[in-house]
């Protein structure tokens, strides 16, 4: 089965499944507390799209006990960086169309979420296509250690994805209904 036969299967399916299910806040604070990891972070997320786990919530909660957040700014060949964000401020619609902060200040996340169409039982993701999250986990492992954590509903999991060389294992699955470390 090829990753674009897996991709629109799947995209098609949160569509037509979508609702307003969410990850329950107190799960991603358990998480953050069972790791240390409650305060003074720097949190890289995403604008959420195309029916994806709506993260502003778990965000702004994360905000609010005192860490820092950022969002991905586009650029060319696929390529992203992350500039801090903070909730009091405006967005710019990027060149994919999807919001992004105007350039402030580029910051290299400790802890990144990382929205995904699909899942498997060995925490790869399947994204859109582009490998743009890919590219910035590699790019950014050489800078320092980043906690990678996948933001899923559970109807995305499937047993096993075509996995190419590129293709990098999140650290963590946060789903609606559990977390798969």
């Amino acid at each position: 089965m090829s990753k674009e036969f897996v991709r629109r299967k799947l995209i098609l399916s949160r569509k037509k499944k979508f609702k307003k299910v969410n990850i329950k806040i107190s799960t991603v604070i358990g998480v953050f507390k069972k790791f240390k990891l409650l305060k003074k972070k720097m949190i890289g997320a995403y604008y959420p799209i195309n029916f994806e786990i709506e993260c502003f919530e778990i965000l702004k909660k994360l905000e609010k006990l005192g860490n820092q957040i950022a969002l991905p700014v586009t650029k060319k060949k696929n390529q992203m960086d992350y500039f801090e964000w903070s909730f009091s401020e405006p967005l710019n619609v990027g060149k994919m169309g999807v919001p992004e902060p105007y350039k402030k200040r580029k910051v290299y996340p400790d802890i990144l979420f990382v929205p995904l169409v699909a899942y498997d039982n060995h925490k790869y993701r399947l994204g859109y296509g582009g490998g743009y999250y890919d590219r910035y986990i590699e790019k950014i492992s050489k800078i320092k250690k980043i906690l990678t954590i996948g933001l899923a509903f559970s109807s995305q999991k499937v047993n096993k994805l075509p996995i190419d060389n590129h293709d990098k294992k999140l650290d963590f699955i946060l789903t609606n209904n559990y977390i798969k470390k």
